[in-house]
């Protein structure tokens, strides 16, 4: 993975090479209630524990930038916003996530965990919205530049079992949460839908096994690539 950006920048932006250091990416995305925060957590203490540097992030959001424009697609209060403006507003957080936070932190050999990615564009935006997806490509390729994460760990679960996690947290849902069921169970196969075309950056796990399982099937994951990239 090689990245080189020609654009003018208010940040000095470092090149990152995939083989400079020891930095790598993981992604945990899938279906909204299958306890992405709760295994995100424990793979950072365990990574901690193995005196790796960790750095947590998020899409939507993961800089001040890309926070604002959370705020705005998440915001139930907005439901007549159109499905090209949520796709740009994605990509644009995208592309301020990856300047600002990921490419720094990479270059400096940390471990960065992301909740959710660009694969949750290609979900919920190709296969759940409808958009085109050469669309959806000029959009994510434009934010990307050559950017792509090591793994995709997708988090797999029945979205009506997944909301009623959810709605069990007494919490509002978002724009896209609140969402008809037929959308959700769209989105879940556009992310089986990724793995099976690409094994080498997916895993999935079964999200409705026990939490001990579910963690246990992870770790495995996190030191596969660990042999990997050490």
């Amino acid at each position: 993975m090689s990245i080189n950006f020609s654009f003018n920048s208010k940040f000095k932006v470092v090149e990152y090479e995939k083989n400079m250091n020891k930095g790598f990416m993981v992604v945990f995305d899938g279906s909204n209630g299958a306890g992405k925060t709760t295994v995100i957590k424990s793979v950072e203490t365990y990574l901690l524990s193995k005196g790796f540097d960790v750095l947590l992030t998020r899409e939507p959001g993961g800089t001040p930038i890309g926070e604002k424009i959370r705020e705005i697609i998440l915001d139930p209060a907005t439901p007549e916003m159109s499905f090209m403006t949520e796709l740009m507003l994605f990509g644009a957080g995208r592309a301020q996530h990856i300047q600002e936070k990921l490419i720094p932190a990479l270059s400096e050999g940390k471990i960065v965990i992301s909740d959710r990615f660009d694969a949750a564009t290609y979900s919920f935006q190709h296969f759940a919205r409808g958009i085109d997806i050469n669309t959806i490509n000029k959009i994510n390729d434009l934010a990307l530049s050559g950017f792509s994460p090591n793994m995709n760990i997708v988090l797999d679960l029945d979205p009506e079992e997944g909301l009623k996690r959810v709605q069990s947290r007494g919490e509002g849902l978002d724009r896209l949460e609140d969402e008809k069921a037929e959308f959700l169970a769209r989105a879940r196969n556009g992310y089986l839908k990724q793995a099976e075309q690409n094994p080498s950056k997916f895993e999935v796990i079964d999200a409705s096994q026990s939490k001990e399982k579910v963690l246990q099937d992870v770790i495995q994951v996190i030191d596969e690539l660990l042999s990997k990239h050490n």
